[in-house]
């Protein structure tokens, strides 16, 4: 107990935001290890290299039938949801706009490069020790850099940008090893992430948030709220996620009507969440009036819990189902749960990851393991169920009773990965040397960036209208 207390005396000292040192040295030498790294290890794919001539001779193939042609689409818009979708997003409070877009580009554009190497060496590693690059490996790439962002939504506003950079290092690592237990070892399937990306980094970004936990966060209450053109900004990319989604979920499933399926069972859980979201909202608000909160983010709840089982065949009723349920749950977290947990169990979320992703990822994992458990070849066919849930090689004697135990667990792994990862490197970011704010100097873009103006759009034109009548 006297370490503990040593540690945490220690850990709430004094606050220093002076990153001038700290924050070029962590990117330049993090970004050189990046150059060595990709130097030794990463080459590109036989559809990306050179000799892919040859190879399409030999093959008798045509330029067209080359896998860019058929993932680039869908690449382009997972990857404007990574920096456009989820960096808008995090636009809504007043005085923090900057840090919202800003350090979600900096923890995108390292942790897609981190990612590429630790995805590479557990999935892409051939004979010779080396990587080989090509489409699929960026939009995966990508989507270990969604639950990173995910786990900053939690942290938004109360984190230094070199905290983000560690924060990203240890979340690509685990996301890493989990996503391999649970693709490779488990053999669940999940291709929307609704457990790989969703689950575990809203328990990620949560249990980071506990342990960095500010018992004076109220004194920057001031500032921890949206204005008018502030939420305009989120809503835009509410609307790139929500539009972008389907693809999203589809990315990388197999060619296709397993991906023409994704797509379909995604449009319409979102559709129907935006209803179910809207109703909840009016009806806890006085008066029946809107929360801007709850549009901009439980409407994309139903995207989130689409992904485990977005290849499955949900059938359409299905799907609106799911929509419809996850609608509810997330509109009611936000205005019951987010408040319960930052009173009572001491986590402070930010943007309310909790409603929108975790939530969700867990309702997801769910609806995938309880389909998959429930699949027949009535519905599927011999092939499409081989297809569907890859019974190939060792896994071809599994029965879809057993694929959903495999998809439960998982769900599992996903959750202790994110809760017990997101403890240890709380541990680590809670030590007094990485330059976070004060509790009564959050939420405020002036910590971090230069020349921060803030814009009083009504006071300035009366300021206006003054100079004007006084020059008459």
């Amino acid at each position: 107990m006297g370490a503990c207390q040593s540690f945490r005396e220690m850990c709430d000292r004094e606050k220093n935001t002076n990153v001038h040192l700290s924050l070029p040295a962590v990117c330049i030498v993090w970004q050189t290890a990046m150059i060595i790294l990709f130097g030794v290890f990463m080459r590109y794919d036989h559809e990306s290299d050179a000799h892919w001539v040859e190879h399409r001779k030999h093959s008798n193939l045509t330029d067209i039938e080359n896998d860019f042609y058929f993932r680039y689409p869908s690449f382009q818009d997972v990857h404007v949801m990574i920096f456009v979708g989820f960096g808008f997003l995090m636009t809504f409070l007043k005085r923090y706009s900057f840090g919202g877009v800003g350090f979600n580009f900096l923890i995108a554009a390292f942790g897609l490069q981190w990612a590429l190497l630790m995805q590479g060496w557990f999935h892409w590693l051939d004979a010779d020790g080396k990587i080989r690059i090509g489409i699929e490996n960026l939009i995966n790439a990508d989507f270990c850099v969604a639950g990173c962002l995910i786990a900053y939504g939690a942290l938004l506003g109360k984190v230094s940008p070199v905290q983000l950079m560690v924060l990203t290092l240890f979340g690509i690592t685990l996301f890493a090893v989990e996503e391999f237990i649970i693709i490779s070892v488990i053999h669940a399937r999940d291709a929307g992430g609704s457990m790989v990306i969703h689950t575990f980094g809203g328990y990620y970004g949560l249990s980071v948030s506990w342990m960095l936990y500010r018992p004076n966060l109220h004194q920057s209450s001031r500032l921890q709220g949206s204005v008018y053109h502030s939420d305009v900004f989120a809503m835009i990319g509410t609307l790139f996620l929500w539009m972008f989604w389907p693809s999203f979920n589809s990315a990388i499933c197999d060619h296709g009507d397993g991906q023409h399926r994704a797509a379909i069972n995604t449009y319409l859980c979102l559709a129907s969440t935006v209803l179910t979201t809207v109703a909840i909202s009016s009806l806890f608000q006085k008066h029946g009036k809107l929360d801007m909160v709850h549009i901009q983010n439980s409407t994309l709840a139903g995207g989130v819990a689409a992904g485990t089982a977005a290849e499955f065949m949900l059938m359409p009723y299905g799907c609106l189902i799911v929509g419809f349920c996850c609608g509810i749950i997330s509109t009611l977290g936000y205005i019951f749960l987010t408040p319960f947990m930052e009173k009572h169990l001491k986590i402070q979320d930010t943007c309310g990851i909790h409603n929108l992703h975790a939530m969700p990822g867990v309702v997801g994992g769910i609806v995938g393991a309880i389909t998959a458990a429930s699949a027949s070849i009535e519905v599927y066919g011999h092939e499409g169920l081989v297809n569907t849930f890859d019974f190939m090689d060792k896994f071809k004697d599994m029965v879809p009773t057993t694929q959903g135990g495999h998809q439960a667990a998982g769900l599992c792994v996903a959750l202790c990965f994110g809760i017990g990862g997101g403890i240890i490197v709380g541990a680590i970011l809670r030590l007094p040397i990485w330059g976070d704010p004060a509790d009564d100097n959050c939420f405020d873009d002036e910590t971090y960036w230069e020349d921060v103006r803030i814009c009083n759009v009504k006071s300035e034109f009366s300021q206006l209208l003054h100079m004007v009548n006084s020059s008459m």
